[in-house]
């Protein structure tokens, strides 16, 4: 067939785009960043110690976002992540599995965008989470083994024709570790007039692995020397799973330190990013939550013990060593959450949790710098 001859060809088009849907997204969109905007960025404290140390201790204090929590910046990023991506639907439900305070945030942001929300949760989490995730609309979805919340979320999505979030896998990539104001670019920023701008040790927690894998690449994005620790509570396997490379490793019992520590290795959990772990008792998690309260007058949850725990483990290090500089760990969520637990001494004595070993360690270190049965050269575990 020649040119003069040759039959038109229609250009094969197939056009899914739904005007209304479109509309509905960026509205959807507009909201969520416009939570960021209206958000003042949340207050660095300080830790006091000694100034003869020549160490200052930081806590970032992520109590202050709209729902209370860390997790009020990884909700946000992964609402806009899976909006971006076509996931979530004017009028289909967000499902998340979730130990609460995820569940919490989530719950606010589905609210603010009009989509119905439930959050798949252990049946030990806490009254006051439940409680609020209700108060933003959300719905409570209980299972009795915390390690069956992945498949109860995925089987809830597919019966309803929604979106299943999926924290574990998507809060490192959802998040931009390369600044945008993340939480990393924020310490940085407010350390800036400090003595000692560059800290030594950033210290977090982990139970999606989002915030020590933003922390840590931000990090070695900007070619600081700053070290990043992970601070793991009991039954948890990150740990295990960070000192042995094993991407298997697992955990037959959930953490009963809320917000942190999972039954498996998430895909979010970083390894090879960060510089050191310590597994942290559960009494001593508590120890240091309570102390934190004594100290600066401030409750928080028992994530935040976890983290300041390692920190002062840190600093005694230091010490020891001579070293000066400066840590940051953070004050994820308020205490105000766990009254029935952290702060409860019948739920203590029901966990069979003695704190007065810990609560005595860290009374010594802060009145001589050094951690019991430390020598001047030994390095803390």
């Amino acid at each position: 067939m020649d040119s003069t001859t040759r039959a038109v060809v229609d250009t094969v088009d197939v056009d899914r785009s739904d005007h209304d849907y479109r509309d509905w997204l960026k509205e959807a969109v507009r909201k969520v960043q416009a939570d960021a905007q209206r958000s003042a960025d949340t207050h660095l404290l300080s830790f006091p110690l000694p100034e003869r140390w020549g160490i200052d201790l930081y806590l970032k204090d992520e109590s202050t976002h709209p729902t209370g929590s860390l997790k009020h910046r990884l909700a946000r990023s992964l609402f806009l992540y899976g909006l971006c991506n076509g996931w979530i639907r004017p009028g289909k439900p967000v499902i998340e599995a979730s130990s609460g305070s995820t569940a919490v945030s989530e719950a606010y942001f589905a609210k603010l965008i009009g989509v119905p929300f439930i959050a798949v949760m252990p049946r030990t989490t806490s009254r006051e989470k439940c409680r609020l995730i209700e108060f933003h609309g959300g719905q409570c979805h209980f299972v009795d083994d915390p390690r069956k919340m992945y498949e109860e979320s995925l089987a809830l999505a597919g019966e309803s024709g929604g979106h299943y979030m999926d924290q574990f896998t998507y809060a490192e990539r959802a998040t931009d570790w390369r600044g945008n104001n993340n939480i990393a670019e924020s310490i940085y920023q407010q350390l800036r007039l400090e003595r000692y701008p560059e800290p030594a040790w950033v210290v977090a927690t982990a139970g999606t692995g989002g915030t020590s894998a933003t922390i840590a690449r931000y990090v070695h994005y900007m070619q600081y020397d700053t070290r990043v620790c992970v601070a793991d509570p009991e039954n948890s396997c990150f740990f295990d799973g960070w000192v042995h490379h094993d991407a298997q490793a697992c955990s037959e019992s959930g953490s009963r330190i809320e917000g942190i520590g999972r039954p498996r290795m998430e895909p979010s959990f970083v390894p090879g990013a960060i510089d050191r772990m310590m597994k942290v008792p559960d009494a001593a998690s508590v120890a240091a939550v309570r102390a934190l309260e004594r100290v600066i007058g401030r409750k928080a949850g028992g994530s935040t013990g976890t983290g300041l725990w390692s920190a002062l483990k840190i600093v005694a290090e230091m010490v020891a060593q001579g070293r000066t500089g400066s840590v940051v760990t953070l004050l994820c969520d308020p205490g105000d959450r766990y009254l029935d637990k952290y702060y409860s001494d019948a739920w203590l004595e029901e966990q069979g949790l003695d704190i007065e070993p810990h609560t005595k360690a860290i009374d010594i270190f802060l009145a001589t710098g050094h951690w019991p049965d430390q020598r001047p050269d030994q390095r803390p575990d």
